[in-house]
């Protein structure tokens, strides 16, 4: 990724942070964006390299604005486009949902990563081509009984990344990740203690996804993968095709 710039959102920590490392070792230079300037300076000393980070809300179109000017300003382009950041306000049955935090589920994790493309697009993508990557979840392809307002939008995602691949080809490619379980703050509370452990355990690979895991998919989809647009690469240690038993009196 030599002379390539990239923007990552979310990118503090987490997976946003391991994308992130995975682009600079590999000679991107790269704006890191999230909603606190302390953990995005931490983020870029520890990262090193030609970083630089920007501080806003990634559900404001004035922030995203505001952003995208900056890399172009300060890199001279805008190459890739990784939407990672995401929220999950509820966790329960969907049904029981407060319209407030299905709205703020809503604006960070599909209106922001519309909006973004959109204004990547507008802005420098339209004209000199470029990389979008979203980053949904496993959850995208079920149901689930605590995170169901999570994965109704991650499905979504997934949906939308087919649709802006097919509108904004030739020039633009718009893929998507959707990892299992990793090992990140976001999810402690699914992998904290021996939970994580047992759960590695139902996986085909046995163990839990980490940071740097998706990283080398991203850095794959954006710079290498230049006949692949509309897809969705599932990285989650095989939780999807594992073998589940059922008891079957014969």
């Amino acid at each position: 990724m030599d002379g390539k710039v990239a923007i990552v959102t979310g990118a503090s920590r987490g997976i946003g942070k391991g994308i992130a490392k995975a682009f600079v070792d590999a000679g991107a230079s790269v704006m890191l964006v999230s909603r606190k300037a302390e953990g995005l300076e931490a983020a870029a000393a520890e990262l090193g390299g030609d970083v630089a980070w920007f501080a806003g809300h990634v559900g404001r179109e004035e922030d995203a604005a505001a952003a995208i000017d900056a890399t172009i300003e300060r890199f001279g382009a805008l190459d890739v486009l990784v939407n990672n950041a995401a929220t999950n306000p509820h966790a329960g049955p969907a049904i029981d949902c407060e319209l407030s935090r299905w709205d703020k589920t809503h604006e960070v994790n599909l209106r922001g990563p519309f909006m973004w493309t959109q204004l990547a697009w507008q802005r420098w993508m339209r004209d000199h081509g470029g990389s979008v990557l979203n980053i949904a979840s496993v959850g995208g392809f079920t149901t689930s009984g605590s995170l169901g307002v999570y994965c109704v939008f991650k499905a979504a995602l997934i949906h939308m990344t087919k649709q802006l691949a097919a509108e904004l080809g030739p020039k633009v490619r718009v893929n998507c990740i959707a990892p299992g379980l990793i090992r990140t703050d976001f999810a402690k509370i699914l992998w904290e203690g021996d939970r994580g452990a047992q759960v590695a355990q139902i996986y085909p690979l046995k163990r839990l996804g980490e940071p740097e895991d998706i990283g080398e998919a991203a850095l794959f989809l954006s710079a290498a993968a230049s006949w692949m647009t509309g897809h969705t690469m599932v990285l989650d240690g095989g939780e999807l095709i594992r073998i589940t038993e059922i008891d079957i009196d014969v």
